[in-house]
């Protein structure tokens, strides 16, 4: 199986922009630092393309032997991609064991096809700053030095201490007073100077959180329960007496009572209705006479 047998062709399109992009992250000077730090320790030499000399895997287990003696048991030498690949598998096992952050850490793929040399760059620059955190001393000052935990341990009088301190994330009370306020549940009375409405002096004055009382009069204002006559001065309705019926209720212009009838009188027949009961009792009359006369 050929060396390249694993490597991509060239990239097009959004690919290709990808990829020129991590491309342009990639510090050339760190690099530099990079290969005197490795070659420093390992005694290895990495070759002009840094690429082409870490993509084996044999350098990068040779310098996590340095760092932790024993981490990586099994060094394959030959030249097949399988044992390559095997080889920076381990490499990046054994970085994991070392302590490094999964974020911090690359694909094997990454380094062997040369497809994101940026991470490549970035996972060995931690690795030195972890190296740096472990106390190893080296000739080249590279990779930042990781925070170390700082914990503190109180006791329980003076954490419920800190339970009466208002944080700054709370705001803060510099420079605050409580000049202009009132008693606690007492009304704040608001006015404004350029409407001429005078500061309130008293507790009876309406603020203008309920309005103003400005130009304002009880001018037709009826006492408490008593109903307000609604009336209509087209029509004509009365607006003086509390009998008058208010346009609430409707209005009795143009009514009349006609065709009404009292309440005590019983309701009169037509005479048209009268005039057969009037020939009945007439025929009764004269039959009885006949009866009368004949019995005589």
């Amino acid at each position: 199986m050929s060396s390249t047998q694993f490597n991509k062709g060239p990239s097009y399109g959004l690919s290709a922009e990808v990829k020129n992009r991590l491309l342009s992250k990639y510090d050339p000077q760190k690099e530099a630092e990079l290969r005197s730090w490795i070659e420093g320790l390992t005694g290895l030499s990495i070759g002009p393309d840094f690429q082409k000399g870490l993509k084996d895997g044999v350098i990068l287990c040779t310098l996590m032997n340095k760092l932790q003696p024993g981490s990586v048991p099994k060094i394959n030498r030959s030249m097949q991609n399988w044992h390559q690949l095997e080889n920076l598998s381990n490499f990046i096992k054994a970085m994991v064991s070392y302590g490094m952050n999964p974020v911090d850490l690359f694909e094997a793929n990454d380094l062997f096809e040369s497809g994101n040399m940026t991470q490549v760059q970035v996972s060995l620059l931690a690795l030195a700053g972890k190296a740096k955190t472990k106390g190893l001393q080296s000739g080249v000052d590279i990779g930042v030095k990781y925070s170390e935990k700082q914990e503190r341990n109180f006791d329980d009088a003076t954490m419920k201490a800190g339970q009466c301190v208002i944080g700054l994330q709370m705001g803060t009370n510099k420079c605050a007073s409580q000049s202009g306020m009132t008693a606690y549940g007492t009304r704040r009375h608001l006015y404004d100077p350029k409407n001429h409405i005078l500061p309130p002096m008293d507790h009876c004055t309406i603020s203008l959180q309920m309005g103003t009382n400005k130009c304002a009069s009880q001018v037709g204002m009826t006492a408490p329960g008593t109903r307000r006559h609604i009336y209509d001065t087209k029509l004509g309705t009365d607006k003086c007496d509390n009998s008058s019926m208010s346009l609430q209720m409707g209005y009795t212009q143009g009514a009349n009572q006609s065709g009404q009838l009292l309440s005590t009188q019983g309701c009169q027949l037509p005479a048209l209705h009268q005039q057969p009961c009037v020939g009945l009792g007439v025929f009764i009359v004269l039959f009885c006479v006949l009866k009368l006369v004949i019995s005589l």
